[in-house]
């Protein structure tokens, strides 16, 4: 019996033949995670570099919408290729749909509206200093105001604006179709200039920004154009909404 209890695994030695592979499998799951988290960016970078982050989500989602941009051309390809009369009937309508809906580009004259924060060494003493920057309600006056007056088309930040597009703010910066811009914020329509700025001049929202211009420097350039270019949209076209969490 002493010899038998003489060649016996201490105890700890036992937990830790079970206790290792738990702890190499929980670190491997780990690496995986960040990895995976990280998708190709330094988990370990400190930069606090908000203008640095907008611009590389941006070039982020530039690069994905190029790769789409390319599958859509493959489908447009392969669908060319089918001997089909419905599918053709399909495709002539389409195509008579596309300016309306925006999937094409447009060019004529028109306006370029840019917006920007006050300087950042306006500090009137009192105010607000959320008044001291451009709100997406403030683009959105202005867009709904080159509406009205008529735009035939009209983008933001070089974006093609249509019925289901949403521009939103999240911090000092707005989000349109999934990119995060700063401003200055451009605004351009195709229109007939003259009808444009009578769009602006009716707006009581644009009349508001214009208030905010004089009294704290807001930024407000407004340029009528003889020519310029208005891209199709490229983002997506189905829609997409909140659904409520069970229970």
């Amino acid at each position: 019996m002493s010899s038998r209890g003489s060649s016996a695994r201490p105890p700890w030695a036992v937990l830790w033949r079970w206790a290792a592979p738990a702890v190499f499998g929980l670190a491997g799951a780990l690496f995986v995670t960040s990895a995976l988290s990280a998708d190709g960016v330094d988990l370990r970078s400190s930069t606090t570099d908000v203008g640095a982050l907008v611009q590389q989500r941006a070039e982020s989602v530039d690069d994905l919408r190029g790769r789409v941009q390319v599958l859509r051309d493959e489908i447009a390809g392969l669908t060319a290729t089918v001997d089909d009369g419905a599918v053709s009937a399909a495709r002539r309508r389409a195509a008579r749909l596309a300016p309306d809906a925006g999937l094409s580009a447009v060019a004529g004259p028109g306006m370029r509206v840019a917006l920007d924060d006050a300087p950042r060494d306006a500090d009137p003493e009192g105010i607000d200093p959320n008044l001291l920057v451009v709100h997406q309600q403030d683009i959105q006056g202005f867009v709904n105001a080159l509406w009205a007056g008529g735009a035939t088309a009209v983008s933001l930040q070089g974006q093609r604006l249509i019925s289901t597009t949403g521009i939103k703010c999240v911090g000092n910066t707005v989000v349109l179709q999934g990119v995060p811009y700063s401003p200055p914020y451009v605004i351009e329509a195709t229109g007939d200039p003259d009808a444009l700025q009578a769009g602006l001049d009716e707006s009581q929202a644009v009349q508001d920004y214009r208030d905010y211009v004089e009294t704290v420097s807001l930024g407000l350039s407004v340029q009528p154009l003889e020519e310029l270019e208005i891209p199709a949209y490229e983002g997506a076209l189905e829609l997409s909404y909140a659904i409520p969490m069970a229970g």
